[in-house]
């Protein structure tokens, strides 16, 4: 069964088994209740950083915290179609799920690329950890799918066997036949 799982499907399969679960439940504190779940540790950098920098209030809090919520849960959505892709074997093996992960990986960088930067800009350390280490999780992922390809599929080479004597002018010219 193991025989045709690559390092960079593994690696990406123990990626979607902890960010589903994480990324799931802060987008869902953040839906149910916006302001307080943005203020948790996962986000409470993106919180700081919108109240001190970027001045916003009330709704416009609120809205930008859907927005990360949105974010986080299409990260998820695409790392669950990635673990679906994956249970085919003809497709595992192709690499065909490889631009589900690749989306995946894209989007989650993007956002814990920001989020690390935010939280430099706030001053806040235990959310950097998390934001950098997320983004060294996901970086590391994408490396190995770009570097290591499928497998090509292998060629059909048939050998045609002549039964009927090679033609006249098929013959090679010899010096004493001329």
């Amino acid at each position: 069964m193991f025989r045709n799982w690559r390092i960079g499907s593994v690696n990406g399969a123990l990626l979607a088994a902890y960010f589903i679960p994480a990324w799931t439940l802060v987008a869902f504190n953040i839906m149910v209740a916006p302001v307080h779940g943005l203020y948790e540790r996962p986000s409470v950098a993106v919180a700081l950083f919108l109240s001190d920098h970027l001045q916003m209030a009330g709704m416009s809090t609120v809205r930008a915290a859907w927005l990360l919520a949105l974010g986080r849960l299409t990260v998820v959505a695409f790392f669950a179609i990635y673990l679906t892709l994956l249970c085919i074997p003809r497709v595992r093996k192709n690499g065909g799920s490889d631009e589900a992960l690749g989306i995946a990986l894209g989007i989650g960088s993007l956002i814990s690329f920001t989020s690390m930067l935010m939280a430099s800009k706030v001053g806040e350390l235990a959310a950097l950890r998390l934001h950098a280490t997320e983004l060294l999780l996901l970086l590391g992922a994408a490396i190995v799918v770009v570097i290591e390809r499928p497998a090509p599929a292998p060629r059909i080479v048939q050998n045609t066997v002549e039964t009927v004597a090679p033609l006249a002018l098929e013959q090679a010219e010899l010096l004493h036949n001329r």
